[in-house]
């Protein structure tokens, strides 16, 4: 029994290094054989702790939900749409310390934290003798649904904590986006946003299905606390991190409308960045005796109001399908649908991946769906909002490829042209990726180009291009000889390349423009590169078998590796510039976050690597430093919470200057 205790607070301590400290200290395997050990000891005793880790396997399926009463009622929070809105929200508050004041209460200076408004189903969590006891969704604030079988699932959710006396809290459960995207790959049933998805894990009766979903948890409130009380939503945020709960990266604190208004848009600006849905922030009195000096309505807290962003999921109505043909071949369908506004555009397409996602999401002509925008990038049909209407028409698989009347093939889930030097559409698409501004970067070639010089000279291929002349260009149509000059002359220009643009430019599958990065770091020529073997590719730390088993066909195939040797071959010289030795970054992990006036983002991930360092996207403990720029969101506040050193733009400058 004493080994079976100590089992479970070394595995407690190591999953909370993990999923929620994002910093673990043992391997997998290490980690396994420990639970192992548990596992066969709780067999052999029949024993199993209430804060055993074993638990969060999932039981047996529930029959009904029973009800739960929470020891303090859980409040919603009035909603705010505008800056109006919110400065109105201010001047009450104003008015309600002043008239606070005057009735002899003593109250610091207002000051506010500005946090996200999580868009997921809120979790409260009930502890007595530092041991989990039960969770409950927040039902009508009073009396929820008792849910423990459900969240002892959630990884997050800490089983035992060093506070020993009763205590409630309650945050928000959630369902990342690249937890939903995973899980929509393989899904017999897509799930339509991650919202429901968390929604309907938390809330479904077979808590193996909560664990199919990988939910997570966030903590923002103690509800209840026997014998302790808080001053500040700092003391509180600091009793949840000390008891190990999981708590947001975004903590603004503000001192004014002004700069309340300021962290609010911070958080708009960075919401499309965020692995999980956001729909709003939450505003709120940092001090907790001016807290209670405001009270609450019926239904509010004076001291708290949320504010509620565009929308970045609506509806719609999709009222056709074409079929989009792209470098390689792949076919990829596009939607079109009713105009719609969603986070302030107007979107009119959006993307299904392919054939089969549209069969599993069951999508069809004239019906309603779902529609999620992120990133600006073009948004997703994310599934069907209602059951079959009347008029719906099936989405038809093409037989024969759009651009050229090839008969198609499938590989896979994908629908492919294998005309690949006949068919218009690819040829397009291959010249366009390999001239592009992160690829070769040829001034002044379009897609418009593109057609022009594949119907009047015959180009087919990306090497193509450098057998141009400058008669040949002057003679076209819309083109003088200044026009025709400017393009050779970008042409001759793109001769000169650094080895990770051309290996981006010449359209691998897979390889994107940080996967290219790394190969290039790994192999420094593109010699070297074109002969790694899968093997050799799978020992570097970022490249799974999918991106490695790509290059090794890329370069077997005939085709593709010729046309890689004819462009080497017409002078381009891709150039690797190697670390620096002893540069200013030697040795450390640097995230550039928020905008930075002198430089772009990628060119200061590009002098970070030169100098020494590697460039990351995301903060960990494992972060050496964070260079915050104008706007900087999230991965400054994680910063700033992880104790990682942050530096601005004009130190980054300085050291970039030491290093040359």
């Amino acid at each position: 029994m004493n080994r079976m205790r100590q089992l479970i607070d070394i595995l407690n301590r190591y999953g909370y290094e993990y999923y929620v400290l994002d910093a673990p200290t043992v391997s997998d395997k290490e980690y396994d054989k420990l639970y192992d050990e548990l596992a066969a000891l709780e067999k052999e005793t029949g024993e199993i702790q209430p804060d055993s880790p074993t638990r969060r396997v999932g039981g047996e399926p529930l029959k009904e939900f029973s009800p739960h009463t929470h020891i303090n009622r859980l409040y919603s929070m009035d909603k705010a749409q505008s800056a109006e809105a919110v400065g109105e929200w201010i001047r009450r508050c104003e008015k309600l310390r002043n008239e606070a004041i005057a009735g002899g209460n003593e109250l610091p200076a207002l000051r506010y934290v500005v946090e996200h408004k999580f868009d997921g189903l809120t979790l409260c969590l009930t502890y007595r003798e530092g041991k989990l006891v039960q969770a409950a969704t927040r039902g009508n604030g009073v009396t929820g649904e008792a849910i423990l079988p459900q969240a002892l699932t959630i990884n997050s959710i800490p089983l035992s904590i060093p506070f020993m006396g009763t205590l409630e809290v309650n945050g928000e459960c959630y369902m990342r986006l690249s937890v939903l995207e995973k899980y929509n790959q393989c899904a017999k049933e897509p799930l339509k946003n991650a919202r429901n998805g968390a929604a309907g894990a938390l809330r479904n009766l077979d808590p193996m299905v909560t664990k199919s979903r990988n939910l997570d948890a966030c903590f923002y409130n103690v509800n209840y606390i026997e014998g302790k009380t808080f001053q500040s939503q700092e003391e509180m945020l600091a009793f949840l991190k000390e008891n190990r709960f999981p708590t947001s990266s975004c903590e603004l604190f503000a001192g004014n409308e002004k700069e309340v208004l300021e962290k609010i848009r911070e958080i708009g600006e960075s919401r499309s960045y965020l692995d999980y849905l956001i729909d709003g922030a939450v505003v709120k009195v940092c001090d907790f005796a001016t807290r209670e000096a405001f009270g609450s309505t019926e239904k509010f807290p004076r001291w708290a109001i949320a504010f509620k962003f565009e929308a970045e999921e609506v509806t719609s109505l999709l009222e056709n399908v074409t079929w989009e043909i792209g470098r390689t071949g792949k076919l990829t369908p596009l939607a079109h649908v009713s105009p719609v506004e969603i986070a302030g555009a107007t979107v009119k397409k959006a993307t299904l991946n392919n054939y089969a996602d549209i069969l599993r999401k069951r999508v069809k002509i004239g019906a309603r769906v779902w529609i999620r925008r992120s990133n600006e990038v073009i948004p997703e049909i994310m599934g069907r909002v209602d059951e079959y209407q009347e008029g719906e028409r099936a989405v038809l698989k093409p037989e024969i490829c759009p651009g050229c009347g090839a008969f198609l093939v499938e590989r896979g889930a994908h629908i492919f042209c294998p005309n690949r030097l006949g068919c218009m559409e690819q040829i397009v698409m291959r010249l366009k990726h390999f001239s592009g501004r992160e690829a070769m970067d040829i001034e002044a070639f379009s897609e418009k180009t593109a057609r022009q010089l594949i119907l009047s000279l015959g180009i087919k291929e990306p090497a193509d291009l450098y057998k141009i002349t400058f008669d040949e260009l002057s003679n076209l149509e819309r083109f003088g000889e200044k026009k025709a000059k400017n393009l050779i002359d970008a042409i001759e220009k793109s001769k000169s390349v650094k080895l990770d643009s051309f290996i981006f430019a010449v359209g691998i599958p897979n390889i994107g423009r940080k996967t290219a990065r790394d190969l290039a770091e790994k192999y420094t020529s593109m010699e070297r590169f074109m002969a790694a073997t899968e093997e050799e590719l799978l020992e570097i730390s970022e490249i799974g078998e999918i991106v490695a088993k790509s290059i090794v066909e890329f370069f077997s195939n005939e085709e593709t590796r010729n046309e890689c040797m004819r462009i080497l071959q017409m002078g381009v010289r891709p150039v690797w510039e190697k670390k620096a030795e002893g540069g200013a970054f030697t040795g450390m992990t640097v995230v550039v976050t928020g905008t930075l006036s002198s430089l772009s983002r990628s060119e200061a991930e590009e002098r970070i690597r030169v100098s020494g360092g590697k460039a990351a996207s995301s903060v960990s403990k494992k972060t050496s430093l964070v260079v915050a720029g104008e706007n900087a969101g999230s991965k400054l506040s994680k910063a700033q919470e992880l104790g990682v050193r942050v530096i601005n733009e004009e130190e980054f400058l300085r050291m970039l200057a030491w290093a040359i």
